[in-house]
């Protein structure tokens, strides 16, 4: 039977109101894992990788700019940590999203897994919605599990935990590097990983190693075997296979998207509910959307912490370009352990500087910038050699002036407390004491502008 031409119309306008993107912002296809209450446990919360998390509505004119920049920093970061999405303008995932603190579209969350299983560290990512910034933030996340050992050492480590393969990334390198770091979360518990110094001798003539970075898998009484493949991590992770199987959460792939969320309404806010409002690229957090019925208030700190820079690259960007003014850097030391805590010196250091730039952020004064350099960043042990301060376990702290050509290096060696700490950072407000010139090559020289913004490249050893 023939319907009446009203009742198509009607029909018509029926199948015109029905949401055009109900599965969210993000395809299938997309390099982004897509979550929902209960994934975000098994995928995020008991996971050995760091882990973004963007919480979006499909509406949120800012969610929709940030999508390429995200994917972008999925497809950079696959293999070494987790980049995902939660679509809160579905119903049943409304109530997890207050519960995750929610306030305002996008809200982006960086989870690290801590030593307690289940119980990760959540802090709210603040940083530019750039592909690089996003990658930056996360690969300065990711958990260490590499040992670094020395000539010294070595026996003791290839002695623990026998029944298990050990592989010993032998470089020029003092920094561990994403890769490797991703490696070794990969194979937590089935192979322990090590990186030895091309400066001990002992060991680098005891495996024949002649050229760097070597990576050597020793296995029960076998010999040990050499991998002489490409230094990327797909191959790197098929060959250490032969060895052990890595874990079940190891991203060697893309990861799978969630199952499909059920959508109850329209993408976009309905009139019964509140809208949780957008928090514009350029607006202050202190001005951040207002809290919903559904959003619990999300913890902030007292003291936030001071900004990192993880890269040479943020470095240069921030301080050491011709033009950056001065700067406040909390040189940070190496730790002997895998993912151990930095010594009482660096925490003090690093809590009287959050201390002071709250203080005059609260006020209203301008102050430089302060920011932490982990020992993971390798223009730090060059900006320590090039000033002849102490090794690298030692936290140091100094002001810099690219555009000057000056630096000043903070004199109370071990005592970083608040009330020292902040006199000297006064004196430099206030023009006093003295000051050196910066050496030759710390400043960069300026670089021709590119038609694009490249994205450092982690997937090396």
């Amino acid at each position: 039977m023939m319907l009446p031409q009203s009742s198509w119309l009607l029909v018509a306008s029926l199948l015109a109101a029905l949401p055009a993107n109900a599965d969210g912002l993000y395809t299938k296809k997309s390099p982004v894992l897509q979550l929902n209450q209960k994934t975000y446990g098994s995928l995020i919360a008991n996971s050995n990788y760091t882990s973004i998390v963007e919480f979006y509505a499909p509406w949120c004119g800012h969610c929709k700019n940030l999508k390429p920049a995200y994917e972008k920093a999925a497809q950079n970061l696959n293999g070494l940590a987790k980049v995902a999405a939660v679509n809160c303008d579905d119903d049943e995932i409304k109530p997890f999203c207050g519960q995750m603190g929610v306030q305002g579209f996008p809200t982006l969350k960086i989870v690290t897994p801590s030593k307690k299983p289940g119980k990760p560290r959540v802090e709210d990512y603040q940083g530019a919605r750039t592909a690089k910034a996003i990658v930056d933030a996360v690969v300065d996340r990711i958990p260490n599990h590499v040992k670094r050992a020395t000539d010294k050492d070595l026996d003791k480590w290839l002695g623990q935990n026998e029944e298990r393969p050990k592989a010993i990334l032998f470089t020029e390198k003092g920094t561990t590097t994403p890769l490797i770091r991703a490696l070794a979360i990969d194979f937590l518990g089935a192979i322990d990983v090590a990186q030895v110094r091309d400066k001990e001798s002992a060991s680098v003539e005891r495996f024949g190693v002649s050229e760097f970075p070597t990576l050597v898998v020793v296995s029960g009484n076998e010999e040990p075997k050499v991998y002489e493949g490409e230094l990327k991590k797909q191959p790197i992770t098929d060959f250490l296979k032969q060895f052990a199987s890595p874990n079940p959460d190891a991203t060697g792939e893309a990861a799978s998207p969630a199952a499909k969320p059920k959508k109850s309404k329209p993408s976009k806010p309905a009139k019964a509910a509140p809208k949780v409002p957008v928090v514009p690229d350029d607006e202050d957090k202190s001005t951040a959307a207002e809290e919903t019925p559904q959003a619990k208030a999300a913890h902030v700190p007292i003291v936030p912490p001071i900004p990192t820079l993880a890269t040479p690259e943020s470095l240069e960007s921030a301080c050491l370009s011709s033009k950056s003014t001065t700067c406040v850097l909390a040189l940070l030391p190496a730790t002997s352990e895998p993912d151990s805590a930095l010594p009482s010196a660096a925490t003090d250091a690093l809590s009287s500087l959050a201390e002071i730039a709250h203080k005059h952020a609260q006020r209203g004064m301008h102050l430089f910038p302060i920011y932490g350099v982990p020992e993971i960043n390798s223009a730090s042990q060059k900006l320590r050699t090039a000033l002849g301060l102490e090794g690298d376990d030692v936290a140091e702290i100094i002001a810099v002036n690219a555009r000057r050509g000056w630096y000043r290096r903070y004199g109370q060696t071990g005592d970083f407390g608040l009330a020292a700490v902040e006199g000297w950072i006064d004196a430099i407000r206030l023009g006093e004491g003295a000051k050196e010139k910066l050496p030759e090559g710390i400043i960069a020289e300026p670089k021709a502008e590119k038609p694009e913004e490249e994205e450092p490249e982690h997937d090396e050893l």
